[in-house]
């Protein structure tokens, strides 16, 4: 029987980043390895990966796995693991003396989402071994979201909130900055109609227009209907401006 000891870990680097994947085996007779790897459905064996170290050169996300077979054609395999390759890194990341500790590329954005929408937030950090994720609300842990990319099918105004979101591995943790989330009811356009009946409105249309044909042009068409626009308001028009 051949048992693994030590399983390759999954890793979170920038694009150039070199590292070892590791592999151990124990087995009654000579061991050997033969390492594969797999980038979107193409699975493949790596020529001349026959160590139980991996040296790699980070050049895109793929996943691997370790083959390890005795004498007599026993064969097992390892655990798969991810390579997640960051191609675009801010200048200065990771820092010089990297050790592997979480370092987040990748921080949420504020969101504004109506209810019923799907509410999206995202964000991605590096790190060896690869870090996991946890999202917290308005400080409270969110026992649902574990991933990199936190995602409410359908929001509820209950889910408004500070959103961030704690990366970490076996060397520390590292968290991502705050940012609001706004759930509302969809505004509804303005309208220009009375809501009282038998009352006659008055609504006025102003066009700010700078590139005439056949005159000269204006010098502050912007000021103009800006300064109208309030004396109509004064007398009780609605008004609607439009510019050029």
């Amino acid at each position: 029987a051949i048992a693994i000891t030590e399983q390759p870990i999954s890793v979170s680097v920038p694009v150039g980043f070199s590292f070892t994947l590791r592999c151990r085996a124990q087995g009654r007779t000579t061991l050997q390895y033969q390492w594969f790897c797999q980038h979107q459905s193409d699975c493949r064996l790596i020529p001349g990966a026959t160590n139980h170290d991996l040296p790699i050169i980070a050049e895109q996300t793929q996943l691997y796995t370790c083959r390890v077979n005795d004498l007599h054609r026993n064969a097992v395999f390892s655990d798969w693991v991810k390579v997640e390759v960051h191609q675009c890194v801010a200048r200065g990341l990771p820092p010089r003396l990297w050790q592997g500790e979480p370092v987040i590329v990748l921080d949420p954005s504020e969101q504004r989402v109506e209810v019923g929408q799907p509410l999206q937030l995202h964000c991605a950090a590096m790190g060896v071994p690869a870090p996991s994720y946890q999202w917290y609300r308005n400080g409270n842990l969110l026992e649902q979201q574990k991933r990199k990319k936190l995602w409410i099918t359908h929001a509820k105004a209950s889910d408004s909130g500070t959103y961030l979101c704690c990366a970490s591995n076996r060397l520390g943790e590292h968290w991502t900055n705050a940012v609001d989330v706004h759930i509302g009811e969809q505004s509804q356009p303005t309208s220009l109609c009375c809501k009282s009946p038998g009352v006659r409105c008055k609504i006025a249309l102003l066009v700010g227009n700078n590139r005439y044909q056949h005159h000269p042009n204006l010098l502050a068409p912007v000021r103009d209907v800006f300064e109208l626009s309030c004396l109509l308001k004064h007398l009780g028009f609605q008004v609607v401006s439009l510019l050029d």
